[in-house]
């Protein structure tokens, strides 16, 4: 069974800085709700192939799940892959596109999940 989700924000920055913060993991706990830890499975900047495992506390209990980049398209879309099978879940894949719309220093991020 599939399960489809989309949520938009508006916000006061540019579409390459909102693009590169996304992108950000060392920030990612500044936007990130119950984020516990965020661990990268490489080095250098993130790219297409970059993995890591990020642990938030959902619902009192923390889950771990593991990422994958599967395509970026600068400075508009950010594709993500969780792989459930190496994560607490145990089984399932996940994929996040985010696309990001620019109006001067206003962007518009869609995430479809």
């Amino acid at each position: 069974m599939s399960i489809q989700f989309e949520v938009r924000r508006s916000i006061q920055v540019s579409q390459q800085k909102a693009y590169k913060s996304l992108l950000d993991l060392d920030a990612a706990a500044n936007w990130m709700q119950g984020l516990v830890q965020m661990e990268r499975l490489g080095e250098g900047p993130l790219r297409t192939g970059s993995e890591w495992k990020e642990t938030r506390k959902m619902f009192g209990k923390e889950a771990a799940e593991h990422f994958e980049v599967v395509e970026l398209q600068e400075p508009e879309k950010i594709v993500l892959r969780c792989d459930g099978t190496k994560g607490t879940t145990g089984k399932g894949e996940y994929i996040f596109t985010y696309l990001i719309a620019s109006s001067g220093e206003h962007s518009e991020i869609t995430l479809h999940g």
